[in-house]
């Protein structure tokens, strides 16, 4: 048994959300192995681990049951493709606590055009998107792969996606942006006509890049 997984089985689960500051970013480094080469204060704070115990461990020591395997596939297809990728994850604290956050990356490349470091920036995902839209999204995929494989919770996103006729960063956008519109966040920032551009200009502003 490798060693995240030993970390992981001592950690007895609650369902109860870890108390935190939500205005503020987590963020760690990573080396292109997903392994922790840095991980700053707020990281600290919220996950309960000390520094020297995120230090060269796998950042998916944190990942907690309630994720879909399928949601982590795409993310790295889409990073190790050179592709920030924006998704929502529910991570487990040393406490046996969980909190979700959205992830927004940078890419570090060498001079040949080979990745070597992954930037991570993690924020809170307002509640109401959670127990609305995502909790009974991946309930459904977990059911799915513990019946049926990870190939087929893939599957079963697609057709989902297809019928919302949205990617998944197009829909966790809109979920987030509408929730926060009605929350008049962003009442300042008129709609623009390139979808993409929008879709990076609301991701920027969410991470305050």
């Amino acid at each position: 048994m490798n060693q995240e997984n030993q970390l992981r089985n001592q950690i007895i689960v609650i369902d109860k959300e870890v108390t935190w500051d939500k205005t503020q970013v987590i963020m760690s480094k990573t080396n292109a192995f997903g392994i922790i080469e840095y991980a700053n204060e707020v990281f600290v704070d919220v996950s309960g681990y000390e520094d020297y115990e995120l230090m060269g461990q796998p950042h998916n020591m944190i990942r907690h049951p309630d994720m879909p395997k399928v949601i982590f596939k795409v993310l790295w297809e889409n990073l190790k493709a050179g592709k920030n990728f924006h998704a929502i994850v529910k991570n487990l604290a040393k406490s046996g606590r969980y909190y979700w956050v959205v992830t927004d990356f940078e890419i570090a490349k060498d001079e040949n055009g080979v990745i070597v470091n992954y930037f991570g920036r993690r924020q809170a995902v307002p509640q109401e998107v959670i127990s609305l839209h995502i909790e009974p999204l991946y309930k459904k995929l977990l059911q799915i792969e513990a019946a049926s494989g990870v190939e087929f919770g893939e599957k079963y996103l697609i057709g989902f996606l297809e019928e919302k006729k949205r990617t998944y960063v197009e829909y966790i956008k809109e979920l987030i942006y509408e929730h926060e519109k009605a929350q008049s966040k962003f009442a300042q920032y008129e709609e623009q006509d390139n979808e993409e551009e929008e879709e990076r200009g609301f991701f920027r502003r969410l991470f305050n890049r």
